[in-house]
């Protein structure tokens, strides 16, 4: 039998970013409750439903979290200036960056979007200012030209932007695998208590 993937862990945390009144650490939990989100969409599943893409499009949810990954430390990178950031590597690499391949595991990128979340954090903590401006890298299309710089809350604020948008793309095809819904594998990671109107997702017997 194909062993199911668990992403509970001790960042879990319940539906709602807590209400912290400090701008940096209200960013960061905003961030990591939108990573929460895709990693719920895999929870309980196999390598090969994670890779499997029931939809019309090629997204899986495997493939769908190795992208964030990569994504959020593109944009670290960028942050750092330590290469140019997401986009690099021609169009193949683009596409493999949305593909769980048969010799990947869910398990290992959960742990390496995990690993990627908590360098954001380190990196983000370290900053003096999020005014801090962050050149706009050239040689990509989706790069403006007529901008110079972004600051790092911009930056900040365009990962959970994207990283909500691809968490809500996992949501429907998480369901169209097995019927899960976003609200009762939640439930299930956060082990809230069943009521009349919410039960926790469970593995099929």
């Amino acid at each position: 039998m194909a062993m199911m993937v668990s992403t509970t862990k001790e960042t879990d945390m319940p539906g709602f970013a807590p209400p912290l009144v400090a701008e940096r650490e209200l960013l960061l939990s905003y961030l990591a409750q939108q990573r929460q989100g895709a990693r719920n969409a895999a929870y309980g599943l196999t390598d090969e439903e994670a890779r499997r893409t029931p939809l019309a499009s090629s997204l899986s949810i495997g493939g769908l979290i190795k992208h964030l990954a990569d994504m959020e430390q593109g944009w670290i990178d960028i942050v750092l200036q330590r290469r140019s950031g997401p986009g690099e590597g021609g169009a193949s690499a683009y596409m493999d960056n949305f593909r769980l391949a048969a010799d990947e595991a869910l398990a290992d990128v959960l742990a390496r979007y995990e690993d990627v979340g908590r360098d954001t954090e380190a990196v983000v903590a370290g900053l003096t200012d999020l005014d801090q401006a962050v050149p706009v890298p050239r040689g990509a299309p989706w790069f403006p030209a007529d901008v110079e710089a972004w600051s790092v809350r911009w930056v900040l604020l365009h990962l959970i932007e994207e990283t909500a948008r691809h968490a809500g793309h996992a949501d429907i095809i998480r369901e169209s695998i097995d019927g899960a819904k976003m609200y009762e594998l939640m439930a299930a990671v956060e082990r809230w208590p069943d009521t009349d109107w919410l039960q926790a997702w469970k593995p099929a017997p």
